[in-house]
Formats: C-alpha cells, structure tokens, sequence
C-alpha cells in the first residue's frame, strides 16, 4: 500500500471516529436534556400537588364560613323577629296601662278607705273593694310584665349585635379566604399551561397517562384487603384495622346493588367506561358537574384512601366489602379522611378538576376485585 493510501485510510478512520463520538455526543445531550425535563416535569406535578391540597383546603374553609355566615343571618332574621314580636307586646302592655289609667281617672282617683267609706250598701263596698283590689293587681302586673318585656327587649338587642359582630368578622375571613382561593387558581392556571406548553406532544400525554393508570392499579391492588391488616396507603398507615372495616361494611352486600346505586353527582356523561382517552380507554366514567358541587357515597363504606394522586388529582377511594371499592377523582376538596366510616348517599367531596383538568368533573370507578367494571351496570339509569 503506497503512502497516499495509507493517509486515506487513516483520515477516513479518523472521520469515522470523529463522527461517532459527535454521535455519542448527541445521544448524551438529548438523554441529559430528557432527564432534566423528567425532572422538571416531577417538580412541576409536585408543585401542583402542593396547590391542588392548598385550593382544597381553602375552597373546603370558604365553604365552611358560607354556612357559618347564612346560620348567623338566618339567627339575625329570629332576633329581628322576636324583637318585632316583643315591641308589639310593649305597645300592647302601654295601650292597656294607659286604658287603666284612664278608667282610675274615672273612678274620681278614689283611694280604698274613700272609696268604702262612701258606700253605705255593704254589699256594694264589698262588691267596689273587689273591683278596686284586682284593678290594682291587674294594674301591678302589667306594669311587671312590661318592665320583663323591656329587660328581653334589652337582651334581644344585645344578642343582635353580638351575632352582627360575628358575621362581620365572618365576612372579614370569606373575603380573605376569596382572595386565597383566587391566588391559588391563578398558580395552578399558571403550572397547567406551563405544563400543557411544554409536554403536549402526543408520546408524552401517553407517557402521562399510562404512569398514571399504573399508579392507580398499583395503588388500588396495594389497599387494605380482608386478609390484610395495617396495609399503607400513601405512605400513611391506615387508621383502622382491616376487621373493624370489615364489622362496618358486613352489612353490604354490594353484589346485590347492581343496577341500584344512585349515582355520586348529578351531569352529564362526557366519557363512558371503555371509550377513547386519547390511545387508551377509560376505565371508569367522566361526569360533568360545577365545581364545588358536593359529591355523595353511593353506598355504605370505608374510607381506604384520601389523598393527592397523579393524574386524578384530590382521589377518595370506599371499600365496601366483597372486594368492592368505589373510587372518586379529580376532586377540588376531600370531607373524610382514610379510616372515615361513610353511610350511603354521605358528602365525601366536591367536585374540582384537581389533577391538573382544564375542566370540572368527577371520576367515578368502580373495582371488583382490582378489576374496572362499568357504573353504567351499577348506577340507576
């Protein structure tokens, strides 16, 4: 091989190095810079998980205040009533001590030695003294009915502005708490276009939902069965022994309740149990609903997780027995807490679209065994 030869070769193998180290190159940035959005993504659904508990939290207190606020108003309407009631028996009381007045005036304002002294028929003094006697105590009491009139009057008018105060500082906290609400709604507005802009790509929205599926088929078959007992949920013990959740349910035979369950929420089906969730499928149904509208348990049962799950957001999931559990999604606030015992048709939850949804609506599943079956066979139609 002449020399030139030899110089083509070398710096032919030495293009070929080049290139593939340039290769390996690429491949470790892309791999870093996968890396560094897995990351990146992980903190961002943190984050999200943060707020989602945050905005729950808080809607749950506003929610709380609003009933607190309408029991005062509706005890402000009472007063106010017993009030109009009582100065009504004031004005009555004046009315009568002013008739009685006038009458005494009548009588010539005889006192009672006069008034028997003058009278020459016994009968008649007798007669006039007992007129005299229950006109004056008629007279007394009145004057103490109106004196007990005045003091409730005084009382109502206390316990008025001691229940105004109340609402006022009520008032005060619901407008704090609406102003913590909407700040919690802007950063978790903030973290779902960040996240819509920055993974939309079709293999990454399949990423996103297949983790999502596997981590609540992981968590479902991981809850507390009949033959296990101190089972963790979440990383959090289960409060209450699996036999004491089996004492409360014993009771339900859900295999009997099919086709006879009232549905949690009140909407419309958006998504059936098997149809499209872009390349997979639901294994429960969407119902659409407002948020903050509450949702119930369809039946007696146990509460075995309530808590922040990927992809469903703010999740409460009832064992009911029999290997039965029913599971609820994309809350905006949870009302019961794992080892809560819940009795059919009870508020669990509102409804939200925790879980980072664009859009209010409740998950509703149902498992037998670990296995999704469809509500539709389950719930009233």
């Amino acid at each position: 091989m002449n020399k030139k030869r030899l110089s083509a070769v070398i710096l032919l193998c030495i293009g070929c190095v080049c290139s593939y180290a340039e290769d390996q190159i690429t491949v470790q940035a892309d791999t870093e810079a996968m890396q560094r959005l897995v990351v990146q993504k992980d903190n961002l659904l943190n984050l999200l998980s943060v707020i989602d508990k945050q905005y729950g939290d808080t809607a749950a207190v506003l929610k709380k205040l609003q009933a607190q606020i309408e029991q005062k108003r509706n005890s402000l309407d009472l007063i106010r009533q017993d009030i109009s009631n009582c100065q009504r028996d004031v004005d009555k009381l004046r009315k009568e001590l002013i008739e009685q007045i006038r009458v005494a005036y009548a009588f010539g304002q005889k006192d009672k030695l006069k008034l028997l002294l003058n009278q020459q028929d016994l009968a008649v003094s007798g007669r006039m003294m007992h007129y005299f006697n229950y006109f004056n105590k008629d007279r007394l009491k009145k004057l103490a009915d109106l004196d007990a009139a005045f003091e409730r009057l005084d009382k109502l008018d206390k316990q008025r502005e001691a229940e105004a105060a109340i609402l006022e500082k009520d008032l005060e906290s619901k407008k704090s708490e609406q102003l913590a609400l909407l700040e919690a709604k802007k950063k978790r507005s903030n973290i779902i276009d960040k996240m819509g802009s920055d993974y939309s790509s079709p293999e990454q929205q399949l990423s996103e939902l297949q983790e999502s599926e596997n981590s609540l088929r992981h968590l479902v078959s991981s809850l507390p069965g009949a033959e296990k007992e101190g089972s963790l949920i979440g990383n959090k013990a289960v409060t209450t022994t699996t036999e004491k959740q089996s004492e409360f349910v014993k009771n339900v035979d859900f295999s009997s309740l099919k086709g006879k369950l009232s549905w949690p929420v009140t909407g419309q089906l958006s998504h059936k149990f098997g149809s499209a969730r872009t390349v997979v499928t639901w294994d429960g149904v969407l119902i659409d609903a407002n948020e903050g509208v509450e949702v119930k348990a369809v039946t007696r049962g146990t509460v075995v997780f309530a808590e922040w799950l990927r992809g469903y957001g703010l999740m409460i999931i009832l064992d009911h027995g029999q290997g039965y559990k029913t599971l609820y999604a994309f809350n905006q606030s949870l009302y019961k807490k794992t080892g809560d015992s819940v009795e059919a048709g009870e508020v669990i939850a509102s409804v939200g679209q925790s879980g980072g949804r664009s859009k209010a609506g409740l998950y509703f599943g149902i498992r037998s065994k670990g296995v999704p079956v469809d509500p539709l066979e389950w719930c009233r139609r």
